[in-house]
């Protein structure tokens, strides 16, 4: 048994009471806290990708890092529409809003 300090690893050194997710866009696993959720909200014909940052929208989620460069890689590999388990259109322009302005060179 464990002590009483609340504390508890795995045998790989893993913090166990903290919540891991996996983000679409760069394939890291982070602590939930530091992912945005995303949900799929239908809307007529085409599936909404939507923000959920307080985690509290009902339905499947996808777990991406607040970066540019992690959203843009989850758009190019169609990684929204595999991780929601949706098919036919997405609607990605709320993630556009998300990811602010991009600085090009």
């Amino acid at each position: 048994m464990s002590g009483t300090g609340g504390e508890s690893t795995t045998a790989d050194g893993v913090d166990s009471n903290t919540v891991w997710r996996t983000c679409i866009g760069c394939r890291e696993r982070a602590s939930q806290t530091t992912l945005v959720r995303f949900v799929a909200v239908r809307a007529d014909a085409t599936t909404v990708v939507t923000p959920d940052p307080r985690r509290t929208m009902p339905g499947r989620g996808a777990h991406v890092h607040p970066d540019p460069a992690c959203l843009d890689l989850a758009r190019r590999r169609k990684a929204f529409g595999r991780a929601l388990r949706v098919e036919g259109p997405l609607d990605l322009d709320l993630i556009d809003g998300l990811a602010g302005p991009t600085t090009t060179t």
